[in-house]
């Protein structure tokens, strides 16, 4: 495979950590990646991260990017309405290991998560913006890469093509296609000459007003359980765990079954990308 273009085909940004995403059509790139992405998190009572490995009902938690606030909706609750600019008690909690500091977004956000997933003591927080959580210098290559709640990189990309490929296994196997958002990306690329060519790229370079962004895809993105969940039911299935099993494990993660790629940023914090952006990939060798 050699050098190529291709297109920006879809943005995404989660707001709280393992609830529903939001597609936009263009977004801004701060330090930790998107603006708002991971920004916030539900935490248990002893501060740990709450995702759909342990809950899956967060799935159908449907987030929406307004001018003053994000707006939350869930099955059988009101509104929960998350002031852009709140800043609640400030607070410490935990997320794969790193301990870092947060703000509690307060009574009424606990009281919600609680109710809607029957778990007594459940907290919001939101990442506080002057704490610096690093991506692992060892995928990094030594670049420094900031994160807010996202796993452990500011960025994940796919493809069209990689999803056309599983989607078109999971047929063989019977199974009914998956939609590109079980997969959470925040980069959807279409264009590429191959099904999981984004696992060969080194940099990609994207068109935006201010000048170009380019990005630096570091390690493959392993697969837990979250992919398996139904994002209008919450159920918990395993087509596309037994599927990925079949061509995905990664000697790269350890034997992980990968899908996309995560990424950093090399250069174009405070750009703005646009669904429809031409980009260049340059592949690593």
């Amino acid at each position: 495979m050699s050098d190529f273009t291709c297109t920006l085909s879809s943005i995404h940004v989660h707001p709280v950590k393992s609830c529903a995403g939001v597609a936009l059509r263009e977004g801004l790139l701060i330090e930790s990646g998107f603006e708002f992405d991971r920004a916030w998190m539900v935490v248990d009572a002893r501060g740990e991260m709450v995702t759909q490995r342990e809950q899956p009902r967060l799935a159908l938690v449907q987030p929406k990017l307004r001018l003053n606030d994000v707006q939350l909706r869930a099955p059988g609750m009101l509104a929960l309405h998350l002031a852009m600019d709140a800043v609640e008690a400030a607070t410490r909690v935990s997320i794969w290991g790193d301990v870092v500091r947060a703000y509690d977004m307060g009574a009424l956000a606990s009281q919600w998560f609680s109710d809607y997933l029957a778990v007594p003591g459940l907290r919001l927080v939101r990442f506080d913006p002057d704490y610096e959580r690093l991506s692992d210098p060892a995928w990094t290559g030594g670049l420094s890469a900031s994160n807010a709640f996202s796993d452990g990189f500011p960025l994940l990309v796919t493809s069209t093509a990689s999803l056309a490929e599983l989607n078109r296994r999971l047929a063989q196997a019977g199974v009914p296609p998956v939609p590109m958002e079980r997969f959470r990306p925040n980069l959807v690329l279409d264009g590429l000459p191959d099904a999981h060519g984004e696992d060969f790229i080194d940099l990609l370079e994207i068109v935006a007003p201010e000048g170009p962004v380019v990005l630096k895809l570091v390690k493959p993105c392993a697969r837990c359980t979250i992919p398996d969940v139904d994002l209008e039911t919450a159920a918990q299935g395993h087509a596309v765990t037994d599927v990925l099993l079949q061509y995905r494990a990664d000697k790269r993660v350890k034997g992980g079954l990968t899908f996309g790629m995560n990424a950093v940023i090399v250069s174009g914090i405070e750009h703005t990308l646009a669904v429809g952006a031409a980009v260049s990939a340059t592949i690593a060798f």
